[in-house]
């Protein structure tokens, strides 16, 4: 191509550009003006199920008109308008477990974008907390595992917290085994999470590092920042965890499973509507009678309520029921099923579903 041509090119991008920030200006003008009335009504700024009807309408008019873009370029390019939006009404602040770079860190940022205001926190509880005192707006916890399973602490302050589930996330877990070393012999010990060990048994024994010590810390961001000082160290670590701390990455998604993922809440002081396509959590403490679980689910069943997810906990002694099942806590059927056993279940929230189960 002559120069000519690729000037013409660039010069219709630039009149692209201008249009996109016009129209991008009149749309935070209209936001301001719904924060406005939603401040008078007392309404959320936050609003998933809105999000995502937009979303999938986004994603069926590129369809009809032959669009390059498939849907997670539509999230991710609309997911962090929709983030600057509500940074304009409001700042937003989003607690997560751990230090920068961690999963869960990713899994905020992939919902609230980069010009929220993060919030690290070591603990569980932690967070939990931040958001109970408002000193959050928002937090961001892991409930699940596709290869550990139910977050034990995440169950327990559901339980404790008067706070609502309002969004998952689901996000593709990969491991890095990242270090100084030049030649894997020279590695002599590895710094990680117990989960993340527990999931790279495979690959540690198929390079011979299964005999090498292993050092369980309480973050997989933390392996790479001690790994970096430390001579003859390495880290298992997420690979933004590595490019945080100048770690050079030795090998890429070494996690034994290629269906690795991790299910993560988000947790506020508000409820959402329905959006059509929702899931609900409980927790339930069952009466200590026979058949009282037969009972629950039967009434579930001939609701014709789709129940997901059932797991056993023990809480503080007793035993407690996590479950997931299709719907949203105010569609009617649902409704009246809860109605009846309300002594024994905690509504943890309904919310928009990203996938059926992990």
């Amino acid at each position: 191509m002559n120069e000519d041509g690729l000037l013409e090119l660039r010069n219709k991008l630039d009149s692209i550009d201008n249009e996109l920030l016009a129209l991008i200006n009149e749309r935070m003008k209209i936001v301001h003006q719904v924060g406005a009335l939603k401040a008078k009504s007392g309404g959320a700024i936050y609003r998933p199920e809105r999000e995502k009807a937009i979303i999938d309408r986004l994603e069926k008019l590129n369809k009809e008109s032959n669009g390059s873009l498939n849907r997670a370029a539509i999230e991710a390019l609309f997911l962090e308008i929709f983030a600057i939006s509500r940074n304009i009404e409001l700042p937003e602040n989003v607690a997560y477990l751990g230090p920068e770079g961690s999963f869960t860190h990713q899994a905020a940022e992939g919902r609230f974008g980069a010009m929220s205001s993060y919030i690290s926190i070591s603990s569980i509880k932690g967070i939990f907390r931040e958001v109970s005192t408002k000193k959050a707006r928002f937090g961001v916890v892991p409930i699940e595992n596709s290869s550990n399973g139910i977050v034990t602490d995440t169950i327990n302050c559901l339980k404790q917290y008067d706070l609502k589930i309002i969004a998952e996330v689901v996000l593709d877990i990969h491991h890095t085994l990242a270090t100084n070393c030049d030649k894997i012999k020279d590695i002599k010990r590895i710094y990680s999470k117990d989960i993340a060990f527990d999931q790279c048994r495979k690959f540690l024994a198929n390079v011979g590092l299964d005999e090498v010590e292993q050092i369980p810390i309480e973050s997989t961001t933390k392996a790479a920042k001690i790994a970096v000082e430390e001579e003859g160290s390495a880290a298992i670590c997420p690979h933004v965890g590595a490019k945080l701390h100048n770690l050079p990455i030795l090998f890429e998604n070494i996690e034994d499973t290629d269906n690795n993922k991790t299910r993560f809440f988000i947790i506020s002081d508000f409820e959402n509507a329905s959006s059509g396509n929702d899931k609900t959590s409980i927790l339930v403490k069952f009466a200590d009678r026979q058949g009282a679980l037969f009972e629950f689910l039967k009434d579930f069943n001939e609701a014709g309520i789709n129940l997901t997810k059932i797991k056993s906990h023990i809480v503080e002694g007793n035993s407690i029921f996590f479950i997931d099942f299709d719907g949203h806590k105010d569609d009617e059927n649902v409704k009246n099923v809860l109605l009846k056993h309300s002594e024994n279940v905690k509504v943890l929230g309904s919310y928009v579903k990203e996938i059926n189960d992990i």
